[in-house]
């Protein structure tokens, strides 16, 4: 399930040393961050040939009720030869729990991972994600994702961050942590998680956030509350980011010679 439905806010907004492609520059001004081109190629791209190389082969790309252009590269152009997309529509851009709750009859019972679709993860981290037999999510190690991401210790600080018990479930999960902390915590969640059909009634009744939307890391805590257990495993990167336009140019320079196959 990967999530899409976002308003795009931070790749909209104007930023005078980004470096962006005529082609590039379209797809930051209407905030379509998967469309956006690397190497000719939608970042998507690379995103669900990551997901076919775990041994994943059905996907959800959770979108808005506009997503021609979605549909036609995906549709019409027969793209995504080991990955089955499907489209799921999230009316409304109200918190990513909505948009995993408006997957449900996608999913049919069955277990299924779910990540945001500005993010490209490691194989081996959805691998052991995909391999689990119960509800986890990844645990990046913060040093790690500075050293080998795209991504700065500025941003990983206003990441979710992640408590484990002596067992290595989740004890707690802090989302958008204050910006007043002075440094970033050893152990972040990336939004990448393994979820079975008891998440649907803890993203339907979880209240909205001080932002005013679902979030699903508060979905996720309302779940452990009541009794379900998430098992952290421990990740490592490098994490490609592009939820900004500054991010395009260091995304294209790293997936250098990275043909994706869907």
């Amino acid at each position: 399930m990967v999530l899409a439905r976002g308003l795009g806010t931070r790749m909209r907004a104007v930023d005078s040393c980004a470096v962006l492609s005529d082609a590039q520059q379209r797809a930051a001004d209407t905030g379509h961050k998967a469309m956006m081109p690397i190497h000719g190629r939608p970042f998507l791209d690379y995103v669900l040939s990551a997901i076919a190389d775990a041994g994943i082969d059905r996907a959800a790309i959770v979108v808005a009720p506009d997503h021609d252009m979605l549909k036609r590269y995906y549709g019409a152009n027969g793209r995504g030869s080991r990955v089955r997309v499907s489209f799921v529509v999230q009316p409304k851009a109200i918190g990513t729990a909505d948009a995993v709750r408006v997957a449900e009859s996608w999913a049919a019972g069955e277990p299924f991972l779910a990540m945001n679709a500005d993010n490209l993860y490691p194989v081996a981290a959805l691998t052991d994600l995909a391999a689990l037999d119960e509800p986890g999510l990844s645990g990046f190690d913060a040093d790690d994702l500075v050293r080998t991401s795209n991504i700065p210790p500025a941003r990983i600080a206003s990441f979710a961050f992640v408590e484990t018990d002596d067992a290595g479930y989740l004890k707690s999960i802090v989302e958008k942590p204050a910006p007043s902390s002075p440094s970033y915590p050893s152990l972040v969640s990336m939004n990448v998680w393994r979820f079975d059909s008891r998440i649907f009634d803890a993203c339907a009744s979880v209240p909205p956030s001080a932002r005013g939307e679902f979030e699903l890391p508060e979905a996720v805590a309302l779940a452990v509350a009541r009794g379900m257990r998430f098992r952290v495993m421990p990740a490592q990167g490098p994490v490609l980011d592009l939820s900004r336009r500054a991010d395009a140019a260091d995304v294209e320079r790293r997936l250098a010679g990275v043909p994706p196959r869907p």
